[in-house]
């Protein structure tokens, strides 16, 4: 082959090359859009999986500061029970902790300050109990600890119509006969927070627990409606009349949906009796007719500094071994040793007055009902943030060694 004819050639393979190099594949349009959705659906999985990843980050690196957080004995704090409902992150005990940390709190945290036990006048612990609180958990607690702890336990009988509300007189009347119990003591009933120094009678040591209002409301909606419910009463009262079977078979969730008036929860309503459970508030607010409308804002201010000033310790059914916690180192005459009997007895405690007849409720449902509870649901969160202030101050080491230097033997004497 010629030089000219052989470079010819190697022109052509060259240009064939180039063409096969560059040529565009045509690809059919419907698989160009399954393409680009593939890319599309590839990027925001990655974009959720790394947020995702980001905030399990930051929990993992809270939880390891072995040099505060952990010192405190926080993690693991939680016991799984009742949900506590939507609330934000502050009303958990490590929320409360980070935003009393970021906001320079946690050096100004006091034993002595969250103890309204100090100012009792008497060894006599006065359990105003709200009902649907895991409240008859406690008391068999408090029984046990009473053969333990050696103090007397009380409480008040089962009685026909429970009046919660009582008259200035009937105040002072139960007052008088609460206080001439032996000392120590604890008494146990369903009523309103009541000012013994009102009648000039001495401050015994008050204590209570509060539940996520909704969840509280669902739970006494089916309690009333359970069958061991009416034999108890039926035992206990045998000419209380039997509910229709209409009402015994109406569910929660139908009854909210519906606007059924028993589930129609309207601000500023007032119902008397123990039948109304939507006022958690109620029981800490006092007997005052102002404290009976449905979640008004007079009702939780009263509520609140009821709190803040008489009651040593509010405990949380959904916070339950800090609640624990908080009453052996508050109240330690009556509680000491409650968290190891809890431990041995839990399986038999967490049965008591246990609904099994009790279903479900949705969040959808739920939400609707949250609505209407916005001041029932702050003094809720109130109640809660309290309670992980005084855990946080409690398992400060210097303050406690501080504060127990002046508070011997029953913390706050």
């Amino acid at each position: 082959m010629s030089l000219n004819a052989e470079r010819s050639y190697k022109m052509k393979l060259r240009d064939v090359e180039n063409a096969f190099k560059y040529r565009r594949i045509p690809y059919p349009k419907r698989s160009v859009e399954l393409i680009a959705l593939l890319a599309i659906s590839c990027t925001f999985f990655l974009f959720m999986h790394t947020n995702k990843l980001n905030s399990r980050l930051k929990e993992m690196e809270v939880k390891l500061q072995p040099s505060e957080f952990s010192a405190l004995g926080l993690t693991g704090n939680h016991i799984s029970g009742h949900d506590a409902g939507k609330h934000d992150d502050i009303n958990t005990l490590h929320g409360t902790y980070q935003y009393l940390k970021s906001t320079g709190q946690m050096s100004s945290l006091n034993v002595r300050d969250l103890n309204n036990t100090r100012k009792a006048q008497m060894e006599l612990v006065f359990f105003n109990r709200v009902p649907k609180v895991g409240s008859q958990t406690f008391m068999e607690l408090l029984r046990r600890l009473s053969e333990r702890n050696n103090f007397q336990f009380h409480r008040d009988a089962v009685q026909k119509v429970e009046t919660i509300r009582l008259a200035e007189d009937q105040q002072q009347e139960m007052a008088e006969v609460i206080s001439e119990l032996p000392e120590p003591s604890v008494f146990i009933k369903h009523v309103c927070f009541t000012n013994f120094t009102k009648f000039n009678l001495p401050r015994p040591i008050y204590l209570n627990v509060v539940r996520d209002p909704v969840e509280r409301v669902i739970s006494w909606f089916y309690y009333v409606r359970a069958p061991w419910y009416f034999v108890e009463r039926k035992a206990a009262f045998p000419d209380l009349p039997l509910p229709h079977p209409a009402w015994l078979k109406k569910d929660f969730e139908t009854c909210v949906l519906n606007g059924d008036q028993e589930c129609t929860y309207t601000q500023g309503v007032t119902v008397e009796g123990i039948g109304d459970h939507r006022r958690q508030s109620l029981f800490f607010c006092g007997h005052d007719y102002e404290c009976t409308p449905f979640n008004t804002v007079g009702a939780l201010e009263r509520a609140k500094f009821a709190v803040e000033q008489q009651y040593a310790v509010v405990g949380v059914l959904e916070d339950l071994n800090t609640t624990l916690s908080v009453l052996e180192k508050y109240v330690p005459r009556f509680f000491e040793g409650v968290r190891d009997i809890y431990a041995t007895s839990a399986e038999y405690l967490t049965k008591i007055n246990k609904n099994n007849f009790k279903p479900p409720v949705s969040e959808h449902v739920k939400d609707i009902v949250r609505r209407n509870f916005t001041n029932e649901i702050e003094f809720y969160q109130f109640c809660r943030q309290r309670l992980h202030k005084q855990y946080l101050a409690a398992h400060l080491p210097q303050r406690i060694i501080t504060d127990s230097a002046h508070l011997p033997g029953l913390i706050g004497n």
